[in-house]
């Protein structure tokens, strides 16, 4: 109870819900509708029960931890083990693998996270006592959820397109004893060599006209020979496409991403000649930013010290208790684009919901007007200059101190990006938005398990209290 750590309070939280047999049944109806405890025979993965998948699901974000110190404390740490059903004195009934626990994880999907996450903050509203025909107060913003890539350069991006292209190329010929690739190791490092040539050439910044003239003589040839070697790798590369088997279920697959490989580098390359040698500006819709996670986004939010970042806008709302109602990925969505669909998505869940602020991104005339209509009282400040009447509204008792109170959002949102959801490791969308929907799981039974623990201290202190007045 005394403990400052956040697996206690994360722990308090997942004992709420099983000793809840209504809630547990609830939450166990959702995940055996969609998931299996079962071995899976395609992927050799040994099946987990459900509860102990939710609970290391939950640590995994909830501690903003990778998959080694998950399976460390899932093997090793007592509290855990308990709280997945392991007892005995040494503790040491069932071990966990990596991969088991991987495996076991990725089943959970955002659509089942977030029915869960609607049960979890229900619990957590009727134990904060909450009634029925109690209103909701939300306060509801985005921010930039990263993912897992470096900034990008062309260059860079086209190295990393072509090296898993070899690099799968080399594979498949070895599967079916195809000749060509034996010095792929030397072409990988030569195209690396070539890219560096181009950064280097980027460092100096000449003042003079001369200086400047030969600096781009110089960009321009380190580009050229850089393309020019790229463009000689993807015809190999094609070349040995065409005499694999297409057929073949092991080739299929590999060829398809190859040629997506293929393709992403063929873009790059196009695009460094374009910028490079033709001094054309690549337009930001033309551009992709990370060769594995295509999704990305680049963003400019105007934050001090902050100029870009890489990733996809998460809209978040909090209610006055600082649990997480709803959630919604804004992937290429703006602020004033989802205001008012993201408001009635909530009032979906939570009905309660009656009152919300937002700052000034989510303005516009159309959602001042519909978001009126769906709540009692919508606190959006307009941009720019306000007649009478909108000074007046934005004066009003109410509507400044609901104002003052948006600030408290950011609190949530810091916690989240402490808790994990500050940059995504895993690979691919679908993950991507379920690591978000597990984040807020995680953050709301965080949440709950500190308002039992708190309650707990303050009644214990009471107790103690009692005690020294009875002495």
């Amino acid at each position: 109870m005394q403990s400052r750590d956040d697996i206690p309070s994360v722990l308090y939280g997942l004992q709420h819900i099983h000793n809840d047999k209504e809630l547990l049944n609830k939450i166990f109806v959702i995940l055996e509708e969609h998931c299996t405890t079962e071995s899976s025979q395609a992927t050799g993965r040994p099946g987990m029960p459900l509860w102990n998948i939710l609970v290391l699901g939950v640590l995994r974000l909830s501690l903003n931890i990778d998959y080694d110190r998950l399976m460390e404390l899932a093997n090793n740490h007592i509290t855990i083990r308990q709280m997945l059903g392991h007892g005995g004195i040494f503790n040491a009934d069932h071990r966990y693998a990596l991969q088991t626990i991987k495996d076991n994880i990725g089943i959970l999907n955002a659509d089942i996270l977030c029915k869960i996450n609607d049960i979890v903050v229900s619990s957590g509203h009727k134990f904060v006592g909450l009634r029925e025909d109690a209103p909701l107060r939300g306060k509801a913003d985005s921010y930039v959820f990263e993912t897992n890539v470096d900034f990008p350069t062309d260059v860079k991006l086209s190295y990393d397109a072509l090296r898993n292209a070899i690099r799968m190329i080399v594979v498949l010929c070895t599967i079916f004893y195809l000749p060509g690739w034996r010095e792929h190791k030397a072409i990988v490092n030569k195209i690396k060599r070539l890219g560096r040539r181009v950064t280097a050439s980027k460092r100096s910044k000449p003042q003079s006209d001369k200086g400047k003239k030969a600096k781009q003589e110089q960009l321009q040839k380190a580009h050229s020979e850089y393309i020019k070697y790229a463009i000689r790798q993807i015809e190999r590369i094609e070349t040995t496409l065409k005499v694999l088997p297409v057929a073949d279920f092991i080739a299929k697959p590999m060829i398809a991403e190859i040629k997506m490989f293929v393709d992403f580098a063929k873009l790059q390359n196009d695009q460094m000649f374009r910028r490079v040698m033709l001094n054309e500006k690549i337009p930001n819709n033309e551009k992709i930013f990370s060769v594995f996670e295509e999704y990305t986004e680049w963003i400019s939010k105007g934050k001090a010290g902050v100029r870009v970042e890489f990733g996809v806008k998460v809209c978040i709302l909090e209610d006055q208790y600082g649990f997480i109602l709803h959630h919604r990925i804004m992937q290429n969505e703006t602020d004033c684009g989802i205001a008012v669909d993201f408001i009635k998505d909530s009032q979906e869940r939570f009905p309660a919901l009656r009152m919300c602020s937002f700052d000034k991104g989510f303005h516009s005339p159309s959602n001042q007007r519909d978001l009126a209509e769906i709540l009692d009282l919508a606190v959006l400040p307009k941009k720019g200059k306000r007649n009478k009447s909108e000074t007046d509204r934005e004066c009003q008792e109410e509507f400044v101190k609901a104002r003052y109170q948006h600030s408290a959002v950011e609190s949530a949102i810091n916690a989240l990006e402490v808790h994990g959801l500050d940059r995504c490791p895993d690979r691919g969308l679908e993950h991507f938005n379920n690591y978000v929907a597990l984040g807020i799981l995680g953050r709301n039974l965080h949440q709950l398990g500190c308002k039992i623990r708190n309650k707990a201290r303050e009644e214990a202190e009471r107790e103690n209290r009692k005690l020294q007045r009875a002495a």
